[in-house]
Order: C-alpha cells, then sequence, then structure tokens
C-alpha cells in the first residue's frame, strides 16, 4: 500500500513539473515577444492586440496578431509590412520557433539572435536593415528549408558553413554588400532549388555546375565575377579582390609603340632606304587615315538623325546612343560653365555598379513608350542585363546641382513596391535615368488590353493583390517624405508595373521634383484631384485621390474619364464623359451598385461583400475634401483587413509580396509538427 502511495505521488510530482515548465515556457516567450513590441512597434502597430497579460494568459491563449502557437508554445511569427524598426535580439528566447516572417519592416541590427533558435525552418527577413556579417553559426538550424534575407545591408563574405544546411531549398542574398568568393560548398547542397546572389559585391570564378543549375541572373550585378559567358575571362588568381579588368580608357592601356620597341629594342639597326620607305607609307596612311576621319564624322550625324527617326517609331537601335557619344567624346560643358569630362559618367545610387557608361552606349534599344517627360527604352547590354532607360524630353529642366540633389532623393529609397532607381546620367543636351527592367507590363494593359474576344480576364485576387502592393509602395513614398511632403504627382495604372514574379511596382516617382510647381499639373498626366484645378499644385492628398481613381478602375474596368453617367446617357457625340467618380456616386445613388463591377468580375462567386468593401475605401479616398482623406497608411489596412477576410489561407497568404508564400512554404516537406 506503502508503494502505490509513494508511486501516486512521484508521478504527480512528475506530470506538475512537466505542466509547470511549460507554463514557465510560455510565459518566457510572451515575455520576450513583449520586450519585442516595445522595442520596434514605434507607431502601436500592435496594440490594438497585444495588449497586457493578465493573470496567466500568454500569448498563445491571446490569440496575439500575427502569432500562432502549438501546446501552447510559439511556434510561428509572422509581422510583415508593419514598419517595425529596432532589433531583435528578443527573439533569441523562441526556441520552439519554426517560421519567422518579418518581411519589409525596418529592423535593424545583426543576424546573431535568430541563430539561438535552433528549431527555425523558414525565415523571411527581407526588405530590413540587417547590417553586420551572416553569421556563420546560422549553420546550427540543421531544419532550416528556406533562408530570405535579401534586400539588407549585409557586409563580408558567405559564410562557408551554410552547406552544412542539408536540408535547405532555397537561398535568397540578393541585394546586399556581400563580398568575397562564392563558396564552392554551396555546390553540395544537395537539395537546394533556388539560389540568388545578385547585386553585391562578390568577385572570383563563378562555378559552371551553380551556373547551369540557377541561371545567369541569380549572379549578375557582381562586377568582379568572372568565368564563362557572360561573365569576363577570369584572370582571378584567387589573392583577394581583383584588380580593374579592363579600363574604359583606351588611353590608360599600354601603347603599341611601346610594345613594339620593347619587342625590338636589340634588333639590328634599319637600312637608310627602308626609313625613307617607312616615313613615305606613313604619310600615305596618315592621308588616308584623315580622310577616313572626315567621312565618319560627317556620316556619323547623318546616322544619328536617322536613329532618332527610327527610335520613335519603335526600332531597335536606342536613339540616345549617338547623342551620347557625342557629349561623352566631346566633353559636354555643363550648363554651370563647368567641363564634363570627368562628370559625364553613370551615377549609381546602390554600390553595385553593373556596367559602364560604354556598355550603355552599345546596348540595343527598344522604345516602350513616350510620355509627357520623355521616352522610355528597353536596353539590352553586351552581357544580357535588361534594365530601362527613360531619356526626359526637357534636357535642361534645372540647374545641375539641384537636378542631382533630386536623383539622391529618387535614389535612396528602396521598396519592394517601388521600381528600383539605379542610375542617372547628366551632361549637358543629355538626361537619362537607369531603372530596373519589369518584363510584365502594367496594370493598364492588363485591365484593358485586348477587351474583345480571347482576352484572359483578370481575376478579383489578381486585381486586390496588384492594388495593394501599389497602395504599399505609395504609402511608403510618403512616410519616407512626410515632414517635406513630397508627393508621387502621377498615380496612375500606366505607372503600376509588374516585375518577373507578378508583383505590382510603382513607377515615376520623383520626376515631379523636375518640373516648375506652376507647369506640373499640365505636363503630368496622373489622375487629378478637385482642388488641383484652383491650386495648381501636387500634394499628396492628391495622391490619396489619384489612387482612389486608380482603385475605382481596377473595380469597373473602366478607364477613367471615358464614360457618362447611365442615369443621364450621351445625347449626343460631343457631349463630354464625366470622370469616373463622378460615374460611380451617380450608379450608386441612382442604386444601381451592381453595375458599377466590371463585368469579368461578376462570374466570380462569393466575392460581392469584398468588391463592395473595396468600393467603399475608394470612395473615401475621392471625397472632394483633401482633409477629410485617409493616408495611404491608412488605406493600406483597410485593404490588408478586406484582402485577410477573403483569403482562404489567412494573413500568411500574401501575394503582393512574395510568389512563394511562407504558409505554402511549408507545405513541401517537413511540415510543422
Amino acid at each position: 500500500m506503502d508503494l502505490h502511495f509513494f508511486a501516486f505521488i512521484l508521478l504527480s510530482l512528475t506530470l506538475f513539473t512537466i505542466s509547470y515548465s511549460a507554463t514557465v515556457d510560455a510565459a518566457d516567450d510572451t515575455a520576450a515577444l513583449s520586450i519585442f513590441r516595445s522595442q520596434t512597434d514605434l507607431h502601436g502597430s500592435l496594440l490594438p492586440n497585444w495588449t497586457t497579460i493578465a493573470n496567466n494568459t500568454t500569448a498563445c491563449t491571446a490569440n496575439w496578431v500575427g502569432v500562432k502557437c502549438t501546446k501552447n508554445r510559439v511556434t510561428s511569427l509572422s509581422l510583415p509590412s508593419l514598419n517595425l524598426r529596432g532589433p531583435i535580439d528578443s527573439l533569441s528566447a523562441l526556441d520552439q520557433l519554426r517560421l519567422l516572417d518579418l518581411r519589409d519592416n525596418r529592423l535593424n541590427g545583426t543576424l546573431t539572435p535568430i541563430t539561438q533558435c535552433l528549431n527555425l525552418k523558414l525565415i523571411y527577413l527581407t526588405g530590413n536593415d540587417f547590417s553586420g556579417q551572416i553569421p556563420a553559426e546560422l549553420s546550427s538550424l540543421h531544419r532550416l528549408l528556406r533562408l530570405d534575407l535579401s534586400n539588407n545591408n549585409l557586409r563580408g563574405p558567405i559564410p562557408a558553413e551554410l552547406s552544412k544546411l542539408s536540408r535547405l531549398l532555397t537561398l535568397h542574398l540578393q541585394n546586399n554588400e556581400l563580398s568575397g568568393t562564392i563558396p564552392n560548398s554551396l555546390e553540395s547542397l544537395p537539395h537546394l532549388k533556388g539560389l540568388n546572389l545578385s547585386n553585391n559585391e562578390l568577385y572570383g570564378v563563378v562555378p559552371k555546375s551553380l551556373i547551369s543549375r540557377y541561371g545567369e541572373t541569380s549572379f549578375s550585378g557582381n562586377e568582379g565575377l568572372c568565368g564563362t559567358s557572360p561573365f569576363t575571362k577570369c584572370s582571378y588568381t584567387g589573392a583577394g579582390p581583383p584588380a580593374q579588368i579592363v579600363p574604359s580608357n583606351p588611353s590608360s592601356l599600354p601603347s603599341s609603340t611601346a610594345t613594339i620597341e620593347g619587342t625590338n629594342k636589340h634588333k639590328k639597326k634599319l637600312s637608310n632606304g627602308a626609313i625613307a620607305a617607312i616615313v613615305v607609307v606613313n604619310s600615305v596612311l596618315v592621308l588616308v587615315i584623315a580622310s577616313f576621319a572626315v567621312a565618319y564624322y560627317c556620316g556619323k550625324y547623318s546616322r544619328e538623325a536617322n536613329s532618332m527617326s527610327g527610335s520613335e517609331n519603335g526600332k531597335r537601335r536606342n536613339s540616345y546612343s549617338s547623342e551620347k557619344r557625342v557629349h561623352a567624346n566631346n566633353g559636354g560643358g555643363d550648363s554651370d560653365g563647368t567641363n564634363a569630362t570627368d562628370r559625364s559618367k553613370l551615377v549609381f545610387f546602390d554600390r553595385k555598379k553593373q556596367f559602364e557608361l560604354e556598355d550603355l552606349l552599345r546596348a540595343s534599344a527598344e522604345m516602350l513608350g513616350k510620355g509627357s517627360l520623355g521616352t522610355v527604352y528597353k536596353a539590352v547590354l553586351d552581357n544580357g542585363c535588361t534594365v530601362a532607360v527613360k531619356r526626359l524630353k526637357d534636357a535642361n529642366p534645372c540647374a545641375r546641382k539641384e537636378f542631382e540633389q533630386y536623383m539622391d532623393v529618387i535614389g535612396k529609397l528602396k521598396h519592394p513596391n517601388i521600381v528600383r532607381f539605379r542610375a542617372y546620367y547628366y551632361a549637358r543636351e543629355e538626361k537619362l535615368l537607369v531603372y530596373d527592367y519589369l518584363p510584365n507590363a502594367s496594370l493598364h494593359s492588363l485591365l484593358h488590353g485586348n477587351r474583345g474576344p480571347g482576352r484572359v480576364p483578370l481575376d478579383w485576387t489578381t486585381r486586390i493583390s496588384l492594388i495593394l502592393g501599389a497602395a504599399r509602395g505609395l504609402a511608403k513614398i510618403h512616410e519616407e517624405y512626410a515632414a517635406s511632403r513630397i508627393p508621387h504627382g502621377n498615380v496612375k495604372s500606366s505607372n503600376i508595373l509588374l516585375d518577373r514574379n507578378g508583383i505590382a511596382c510603382i513607377s515615376d516617382f520623383g520626376l515631379s521634383l523636375l518640373l516648375n510647381p506652376v507647369h506640373a499639373i499640365a505636363r503630368l498626366g496622373g489622375y487629378k484631384a478637385p482642388e488641383q484645378a484652383e491650386i495648381k499644385r501636387l500634394s499628396q492628398m492628391a495622391d490619396v485621390y489619384s489612387f482612389g481613381v486608380l482603385l475605382l478602375e481596377v473595380l469597373t474596368g473602366k478607364a477613367p474619364s471615358q464614360y457618362p453617367s447611365p442615369s443621364r446617357p450621351r445625347l449626343d457625340e460631343e457631349e463630354q464623359p464625366v470622370d469616373l467618380p463622378k460615374w460611380v456616386r451617380s450608379v450608386v445613388r441612382d442604386e444601381w451598385t451592381a453595375e458599377v463591377f466590371d463585368q469579368e468580375l461578376l462570374r466570380y462567386k462569393n466575392i460581392e461583400e469584398e468588391l463592395v468593401s473595396m468600393l467603399h475605401v475608394a470612395m473615401v479616398c475621392v471625397v472632394p475634401q483633401p482633409e477629410k482623406r485617409p493616408t495611404m497608411g491608412e488605406v493600406v489596412k483597410m485593404i490588408e483587413e478586406i484582402r485577410v477576410e477573403q483569403s482562404p489561407l489567412g494573413e500568411d497568404y500574401d501575394e503582393s509580396r512574395s510568389s512563394l508564400s511562407p504558409s505554402l512554404a511549408t507545405t513541401d516537406q517537413d511540415p510543422l509538427p
């Protein structure tokens, strides 16, 4: 009897210890998250839900936003795009964490804390401000499947120890400042399906096996890399960063005369007759060369005129190339009186100089379109890299100093939903802006292109993802320049471009700065707010109105300023149509709400509530009084709430951010326990 009693007591104590330990661990998780919120949530985005813990409530039992648990332990933390700023040191206590998704915030510090979370499988930290080196201790995360550290400020080498992550499926390190050689050990990762090391400062040989497995673009933007085509031929010895490979100025190369002299200095002297013959031949050659030079330069300007004409009709050869050569070769004195021989060059913003001015001059180009500010070309460089080049229509929009200041404003802005501004070129009579090339056309072409038979409809899920991406990009601009109140100034569907993953990116930001405010309203083609008819200036609140019109365009499928009110049909062909917001108001006023929406959307079931909710967001944006409009940050939150409610995968699924969502990634293999 006593033996059974003692066994019962022992079992009870064991169960109590286990239960107490789990409670303590849960409390530790909650405390770690509370510290993280206090250090990073400067705008109070998490406060409505992440409230002070009372009694025995934990982050798990209180269902904190972005937190998921298993057996009362935190196993998933997903807080993308919440403008969180600060370190992640406190997260090192979350030892049962499987998924960490903090994409597109402004978190900083080092990555060392996450090396303590030994159960991590999925890490998404792209689009932050993390610095320092990639810690070699990441190799201790043996369960890791996906690692995305792209678009940060990471420096130093890629740790060879990453080869120990034998289960790794994807490794994204692009758009950092990583240096050193590519570790050969990456070739030994057996399950690695995706690798991106582009736009860093790597150098040395690119292993052929990696190129064949992941493609050339995975390594582009690293000017020190060499190997098989399209990379430069290797002269790298492995003793450190390579020297300049090929000088762009031919005068810096050894002269042929010096080479000949060095080779023949011990040869026998020539006879007098031979010397006389050489002099005669050289004189004839000089005359011939001079004749060809005159003919070349006379024909050159003729070709420039022909090139300009050809480019305007969408031909393959770039019209900016020949004119840029004239300015580069002649020195092109600037409007401020200085000589630009040493300043007429491409100015890059991200320290990842992918090409020289001469490379851009040689590039084949195709005109993509013309706007009020200039012409845009698709330029394909000799190494296969493709960029978009905008040639400004006004060659001298402002003084050089102001121009460079404006370019700095545009160039420092980085966000996944804003087209990346890479570089600019300044000469007296030529201004070029270089952007990332986005291959998947624009929102305008998706909405309005080929509306006849055979058109592929733009479904509701895609539309809401694209509009959310555009909203996030515009909100980032407004937030970044809240103090100076710099607007976008040209919001329209043709300025919403899609990258290769189908993510919406807003383009043409900052070009309004180059215009006289008095002329900006007239020259820019964005959707204009009512108050701009009187005050004649751009503003962030006018941007909100323009975005509201854009949202109405997505919902109705109708281009702005094309459709009269259905309650008052057009009586004659010369009657002017009203603008899109007025048209929608008239339909809603007459209780014809269903007539508002694009017929392509009405084929989808169970989206009526989302359509009406999005219509409300649009109408709030286009109220006539600017002070009554929401901020773009508030608009983003409204759309996110609608999108989360309508998404069957919940808040973890985010098409506007990534082609591979974290929730889907967990289903590849090794699901969370």
